[in-house]
Order: structure tokens, then sequence, then C-alpha cells
């Protein structure tokens, strides 16, 4: 009796199937750039988005999943290096980004600070 109960461990993990959903949001073009070199790392488990106020820079993104920050205000247009633009642009439609990283466990958010959509956006979309 005394041995099996030095066999038995004193506690068991739970083994699950269901791994933690993450999604990556790029924000502006250096995160848009973050997000295409881990695509391209073949990074797994994971979704990709792009978030950005250039409509170009956008449409040439390898990620699936692609979100137009401030068309209204920008109308296509980047947000000229100014940090103001990409917060008011990422304000426009906060519902969109809500509906975009709902659902998932964990969230990183990727931005090169210093210029406009990024900078400005990052503090909104967190």
């Amino acid at each position: 009796m005394e041995k099996d109960r030095a066999r038995r461990p004193l506690f068991e993990l739970e083994q699950t199937a269901q791994a933690a959903k993450i999604k990556v949001i790029g924000l502006g073009g250096g995160g848009g750039n973050a997000v295409s070199r881990m695509m391209a790392a073949q990074f797994t488990g994971v979704e990709f988005i792009v978030a950005n106020t250039d409509l170009q820079a956008l449409s040439a993104s390898p990620a699936p999943v692609k979100l137009q920050l401030g068309a209204k205000l920008t109308q296509g247009l980047g947000a000229g290096s100014n940090p103001d633009v990409g917060r008011n642009a990422a304000q426009e439609d906060p519902d969109q980004i809500t509906r975009l990283l709902s659902g998932c466990d964990m969230v990183f958010i990727t931005a090169g600070l210093g210029g406009g959509t990024g900078t400005g956006a990052a503090p909104v979309v967190a």
C-alpha cells in the first residue's frame, strides 16, 4: 500500500486540446511590416490583422484581415506622420476594431512609433 502511494503523483495536469486564441494586429506602416515578417516566418496558431490609414499600403499587405482606419478622415491617404490624425482615425469607428479583436484570449499590438498611424492608433486600440 505504501509503495503504491509513492508512485502516484501528487497532482496531474489536465491535458486540453484547446490552445489560446491569439490575434496580432499591426498598426500603420511599421506594424504592417512586422506582421508581414511574422507571416513570412510562418508563425502558427495566430490570426494576423493589419490596420492602416494608407489604403495603398493596406492593399499590399499579405495579412488575411485588413482594416482601413479613418476612411472618412484620411480618404485612404496616410496620416502624414501626425499622431493626432492616427488617433482620430482609430476613433472614427471603434466598434469595428472591437469586433475584429473580440473572441480571443490574447491580443498583441505591433506598431512603429514615430509616424502617424501607429503612434496615434496604438493607445486607442489598446
